[in-house]
Order: structure tokens, then sequence, then C-alpha cells
């Protein structure tokens, strides 16, 4: 079979799904819908995948361009005569795949398409109801999701609900025992004596967050509660990973909060090097206002690191208050903060938490157990096409 992959960008995502599909039978072509000065994923696409040219994938999609592109995916179906289109986000590729008129058309909700992007205007909600309703099958990654894309008309029957889930080999805990047994220090951040160091030093705690500095992810949320936080205990830190449009945002609050050397800022991570970061840090935090499945939040988790995250849907599916981790009210700083002062009374219960936090993912989140649910998609698709 042949399957053309449309998406956004080339995100670790795409390079997870793609790498997968490249082990199967199927003959895969990825299209790229535009270009990313920055690109989230640092890995090569797989050598059994074929990459597309054509009119997009050069520059930022903008609708101005919809006929142009449009003409150009013309050819390219025409050209490679796919079995079947597997698209997303649904108001941006799934959209143009829909209106060719192809199918069977396969739309992936990428979460903030039907959580967010839905709700812009009303263009974008006849984008939403014109491709789920042009759609043979949706796949999305949480109930959530499955609600959303329901609300807007498709058909729950043919919606495919699945975690994309982890690779539970890379994102691991640190091994204890072996650290234990070459007398070497776990990867902590809570370090209490500097080395060399006569005089005590305070007990430190570090706070992951690796969401990109955007609005929607509540990075500035996160900075505030922090500089609450950090101003009652001397021994907080705080690792922002990313970058973002919040940058100038994010640096006066916490210049003005008095703790901008107590925050530091890896930049972009790639992927190898990710577990460390989690491994490093006593707490995991999140103040997204929106989100399906957070593949960030499944990475920590798996990690062992116990988890505080906004109490929104997405985060509910995974976190229960008081097992994995903690859940705040979404947008409340103050609620931010006293979880964080929380999380440090308690740290002598976080490795409970974090044993719970990688049971959870074991059991639901394995990638290599999810992705085969994509390819009864695909069977789903295409007795679907053959049945019309």
């Amino acid at each position: 079979m042949q399957v053309l992959y449309f998406s956004r960008n080339y995100s670790t995502h795409d390079h997870r799904f793609l790498t997968a599909l490249a082990k199967t039978e199927h003959k895969v072509f990825f299209m790229c819908l535009e270009h990313r000065d920055h690109p989230l994923e640092d890995r090569p696409l797989p050598s059994e995948i074929e990459l597309v040219n054509w009119a997009g994938g050069n520059k930022a999609f903008t609708y101005a361009n919809l006929p142009g592109y449009w003409v150009s995916l013309k050819k390219v179906i025409k050209g490679i005569e796919p079995d079947l289109i597997q698209a997303g986000p649904i108001q941006t590729s799934a959209l143009l795949v829909a209106l060719t008129g192809f199918q069977p058309l396969l739309s992936m909700s990428w979460g903030y398409d039907l959580l967010r992007d839905a709700e812009k205007d009303l263009f974008w909600r006849w984008a939403t109801h014109y491709t789920l309703h042009h759609s043979a099958v949706m796949v999305g990654d949480c109930a959530t999701i499955r609600q959303k894309a329901v609300s807007y008309g498709m058909d729950e029957n043919a919606i495919v609900t699945f975690p994309w889930g982890i690779d539970l080999a890379h994102f691991k805990p640190v091994d204890r025992k072996l650290t234990a047994n070459n007398n070497h220090q776990p990867e902590a951040g809570n370090t209490l004596l500097a080395e060399g160091s006569q005089e005590p030093h305070i007990e430190t705690f570090t706070i992951l967050s690796t969401r990109s500095w955007e609005e929607i992810y509540g990075v500035d949320v996160l900075a505030r509660a922090f500089v609450m936080a950090a101003q009652q205990n001397e021994g907080l830190n705080l690792v922002m990973l990313g970058n973002g449009s919040q940058a100038t945002i994010l640096r006066k609050i916490f210049l003005d909060g008095g703790v901008l050397e107590r925050v530091s800022f890896p930049g972009q991570v790639s992927y190898a090097n990710l577990p460390r970061y989690y491994r490093s840090a006593d707490l995991y935090v999140s103040a997204s206002h929106s989100d399906g499945t957070s593949i960030s939040l499944l990475e920590a988790m798996a990690c062992e690191l116990p988890v505080l995250v906004s109490d929104i849907p997405g985060n509910r599916e995974w976190v229960k208050e008081g097992t994995q981790g903690w859940l705040f009210p979404d947008g409340n700083v103050y609620a931010l903060a006293q979880g964080i002062i929380r999380a440090v009374r308690e740290r002598d219960h976080l490795p409970q938490l974090g044993r719970a936090s990688r049971i959870q993912v074991e059991q639901r989140a394995d990638w290599s157990k999810n992705f085969p649910v994509l390819l009864r998609a695909y069977d789903q698709v295409l007795l679907k096409h053959a049945r019309r």
C-alpha cells in the first residue's frame, strides 16, 4: 500500500510515526507543509521514507497561498496515486487534502487544532467541520480530543483514539543501583554540599519546564509562580528548555523578581539529551492552558519524575492527585507557587510518586504497543472506502 503522510512540519512526533511506518510493508511518502527556522527534530528522515518536493515546505504557511498549494497537491496526488493520505493538523494539512476531494483521508488531530484553533473564528470552525466531514477516519490521542471531534460533527465510530506514547527504553529513570555501586552522585539537582566546601549549603530543588515559550503553554504563569516560591525558598532552581515568543516577558519576570540567576536556559535540547534533563530534576511543571496527551508529560513520568501540572482534561487523563503528582487550577499563579512549595516540603514522598508515574506510562503509553493501533486505523479507512 502507498501512503502519503502529510504534516505541518517535521517534528519529533513525525519522526516517531515515520520511523515506525518505515518498518512496515507500506511505501510511505512524506510531505511537509511549512518550514521552521528552528526545527523541532534534528534526526534525519528515515531512509525508507521518500520526501516529496512540492510548492509547500519552504516557508511559513498562510491561507493566501492556499490556491497554489491546492494545485501543487493535486499534481502530487496524481503522480503518487496513494491508497490513503494521513494528514494533520485538521485546519491546514488535512484541510488541503479534503479540498482536493481525495479519498480516503485519515485526518490526524494534533490536539491544539481541536482544543484551540477550532475556536479562533468562523473560518476556522468551518475548516474544522469541513475537514472532519470529508475524513473517512480521524485519529486522536485522548478522550478529550474524541469529544471535541464529535462536537464538530465527526462520527464517533470513525474516531480512533490511542496515546501516541513514547520510547520507554529511551526515557527511563536513572539506574540507582548502578550509580550507588559506582559511588557516583545520582542525576538529581538536590546536592547538599558543594564540592570542596567547608560550610553547609542550602538544599537545592530543581524544577524542569520543557514547554515552548508561548502563551498557550502558560510559561508566564510558571515564571510568576517560581518567583513567588523562590522568594520563600532559597534552594529552588528552575531549568527552562526551549525558546519562543515569550522570551522577553519571561526574563523580565525573573529579573524583576530577583531570581534570574536561579533560572537556567539551555535552549533547544536534542532528543538524545532530553532524558538527562528529566533525570536531573526533582519536579516537572507544566502550566499549559490546553493539551491533549502531552508527550513531554509522558517523558517526565517515564523518567520517574513527579509532576505538577495544570488541571485541564488532557492532564487529568494521566495524573491523579497525590498519585503521580499534583494538579493546580489552570492559570492560578498562587496555587502553582503553593504546589511547588508543597513538593519541596514533601520531597521524601517524591520517589513514590515517580514510581507510580513510571507504572502509569508503562501500562498505557508504550509506543511499541500503541503504534499498531494506527495500522488498524489504516485497515478501517480502506474498508470504509471500499464499501463506499
